[in-house]
């Protein structure tokens, strides 16, 4: 929902001018230790240079969410990120790789609120149980969760976009943030939308992402196509430093979920 009275912003969130301001970034942590340089990161996603934006984009994955970790500065990030949607600029493009998802960076963008989602959601949580580190003994992924209804909302407001590439992008950022039990109620809204825009996307990785969720909600996913040739998705040429893409980790330049063999 946007709030009349703050035109461009999201109600419940505060703007990314109040989040930059507000956080003491001196005493959090991200990848590289003080995360003292965040608000410089976050800065340059409304830089007008796209090489300064795509820079930014990059640390927001790489610094912020390095390797699919939450940090104590992810969580004020994700409220800046989620409050900066709805900015005119977001539809401005970034650099893209070959491996890089299409799309503006509003899409970008809620990509990485979905991919942070997916940290704290129902599969990670099963996954931490099973290594003994209980997400519930993890403050940032404790903060996460208790911002998942405003990002909800934040990723909400572009379901019916007119980009089709941030209209995917926003109901695959809402698939993980409905493992909140608060907003689970929601997810047969999203059920027309996984079958009838993610589940047939020309991305192969949404249109599994599609079936993997319709089949965790008990949906029937009859008729949706997921990768036909899963030795499609090898690269001989993808650099070892490269972080496959999954649904909700990494970035949104790379590949899928899980390799599927």
């Amino acid at each position: 929902m946007r709030d009349n009275r703050t035109p461009g912003f999201v109600t419940g969130l505060p703007t990314p001018q109040e989040t930059l301001a507000r956080t003491n970034w001196a005493e959090l942590n991200h990848a590289y230790g003080r995360a003292t340089d965040a608000p410089r990161i976050l800065g340059g996603l409304l830089d007008e240079d796209q090489a300064v934006r795509t820079e930014a984009l990059d640390d927001l994955h790489h610094v912020l969410h390095h390797q699919n970790t939450l940090y104590e500065a992810t969580v004020p990030a994700a409220l800046y990120v989620a409050a900066l949607l709805p900015d005119v600029r977001m539809t401005l493009p970034v650099d893209k790789s070959r491996h890089s998802f299409p799309g503006c960076l509003r899409a970008e963008l809620l990509a990485w609120i979905g991919s942070i989602a997916a940290e704290v959601g129902d599969t990670a949580e099963v996954a931490a149980q099973r290594l003994g580190f209980p997400l519930d003994d993890y403050p940032p992924a404790v903060a996460l969760r208790e911002l998942r209804p405003a990002l909800f909302t934040a990723a909400c407001a572009f379901l019916d976009d007119a980009d089709r590439h941030v209209r995917e992008a926003a109901i695959a950022a809402c698939v993980p943030l409905l493992d909140d039990a608060r907003l689970s109620q929601h997810r047969g809204t999203l059920v027309p939308l996984l079958r009838q825009v993610l589940g047939t996307s020309e991305l192969w990785q949404h249109r599994e992402w599609a079936i993997d969720a319709l089949d965790a909600w008990g949906q029937d996913s009859t008729g949706l196509e997921g990768q036909q040739n899963p030795f499609l998705v090898c690269d001989t040429e993808l650099q070892a430093d490269d972080s496959p893409w999954r649904p909700g980790a990494g970035n949104a330049q790379g590949w899928s979920e899980e390799l599927p063999f």
